[in-house]
């Protein structure tokens, strides 16, 4: 099976969609003046003010809280696992290549954003939802409404195995690195139990609808998120007379990853590839999935919350991804190169450094992030299921992914990454169309937006 999704990732991640994504990136990127980079001091002033005002307003989400939802669904195990495994298989230089993609990914974020605002519909159960679903629907002629259906069928079957499968997995192989460094036993059956114990959690959440999501996605993501800076900066700390050592590693592995692996690996295309689809799988932009969180936000001006949307791109890539890296980098912790570790380079590259206590608070930290991720990618397969089936799809979809949690906690890390990527990659196609052909809107709205919000 895994030589199959291997086999289909390097036609749907080749030439395909990546060329689609950088070449949408760069598109906007000239068509609005390098606004990410022009907007980002504006949009940490946003988020400042909308943390301040995060419980006034009578809106389905606060600003702070929609942004909060959305970083529950790409702060998590691709951070963490999915940087340790991306070094692996592609060499440090991937690094370089997942800032190129957030630095464009920042301005099609903000694009999914402000036209998913721009598009979105008031309802009477969630207040206002929207997406690239209603996206689609409303900004494009009927006989390209098609692309919908294809997005929201994608967007189930990516939510139970991205943000599903692949976090109680990270969360299981976690668990049995501590397990085996305490000399305790761990086999398929406790595997089956923590699935079990999280399937059931999950189910009696997300049975009582999309009310509490944000609420609890509001508590989790700063905390965990700070508390990984802070463990994450003190082991580069200890480390720092390694970190230009390690700085030089992502830079001329970016271009000549056989230099820094020893020839284990050869290819510049796999290292571009794998740090493009890393990236992407971290941060989603292209994908639009994030775009359905901020829809529901109570703000009214399109570029409020796509401001937010440019800084979810920044903290999650430019920022928690960086310093992963890093850790790992300057640990001395010898890379396997050509294969998928998971979890286990992370951890034993903080071991390493401050001891075995970092693992165990690292763990705990994964799980944390695992269960806002599966919040967060919940509320996304529900409101696609919803699309599909109506507002009975929201149990269909429950019950899925109650289920696929006790897949993800038995299947192989490479096997459930490989189908995430694949997924992410069928996601991003009818999204990329879209944001194309509503390319000229965004623009407009930006110019519009951004002229009133500076007076």
């Amino acid at each position: 099976m895994e030589s199959v999704l291997l086999y289909i990732n390097g036609i749907i991640w080749g030439f395909p969609v990546l060329i689609m994504i950088l070449a949408v990136g760069i598109i906007l990127t000239i068509r609005t003046g390098a606004a990410q980079i022009r907007l980002l001091p504006d949009a940490l002033s946003q988020l400042i003010r909308s943390f301040r005002k995060r419980n006034k307003g009578n809106g389905n989400f606060s600003s702070y809280r929609a942004l909060c939802t959305a970083l529950a669904a790409t702060v998590g195990t691709g951070n963490i696992a999915g940087v340790a495994g991306a070094i692996a298989l592609g060499g440090p230089g991937v690094v370089f290549w997942m800032w190129i993609c957030a630095i464009l990914g920042m301005i099609i974020k903000c694009a999914e954003v402000m036209l998913a605002m721009h598009f979105r519909q008031k309802d009477p159960v969630d207040g206002y939802i929207g997406g690239p679903m209603y996206m689609i629907e409303h900004g494009l002629p009927r006989n390209m409404h098609f692309l919908a259906v294809l997005y929201c069928c994608f967007g189930v079957v990516a939510a139970l195995g991205v943000g599903n499968a692949t976090q109680i997995n990270a969360v299981t192989e976690g668990i049995g690195e501590i397990a085996h460094s305490l000399n305790l036993p761990f086999d398929n059956g406790f595997r089956i139990l923590i699935g079990l114990l999280a399937a059931i959690i999950i189910f009696s959440i997300f049975r009582q609808g999309t009310a509490g999501i944000g609420q609890l996605a509001e508590q989790l993501i700063p905390l965990a998120s700070i508390l990984y800076i802070m463990i994450a900066l003190l082991a580069i700390v200890l480390r720092l007379k390694y970190l230009p050592v390690a700085f030089r590693s992502i830079l001329i592995g970016a271009i000549q990853p056989k230099a820094i692996s020893g020839g284990a690996l050869c290819s510049l295309f796999l290292t571009v590839r794998i740090g493009v689809s890393r990236g992407i799988f971290t941060n989603e932009a292209g994908m639009g999935t994030a775009s359905i969180a901020h829809a529901s936000s109570q703000a009214q001006a399109p570029i409020e919350q796509g401001l937010m949307g440019v800084m979810e791109v920044f903290l999650d890539t430019i920022l928690i991804c960086t310093l992963t890296a890093l850790v790992i980098l300057c640990s001395g912790i010898a890379i396997p190169y050509g294969t998928d570790p998971g979890i286990e380079l992370t951890l034993k590259s903080f071991s390493s450094i401050l001891g075995d206590w970092s693992s165990v608070i690292i763990t705990a930290l994964i799980c944390l992030f695992a269960f806002a991720t599966i919040l967060g990618w919940g509320l996304y397969g529900g409101r696609c299921c919803r699309y599909l089936f109506g507002n009975s799809g929201w149990i269909y979809f429950v019950y899925a992914q109650s289920a696929t949690v006790l897949l993800g906690a038995y299947l192989k890390t490479s096997v459930i990454w490989e189908f995430s990527e694949f997924v992410n990659g069928l996601m991003s196609i009818p999204n990329l169309i879209a944001l194309v052909l509503l390319s000229g809107v965004f623009v407009r709205l930006l110019k519009e937006s951004e002229n009133a919000y500076r007076h």
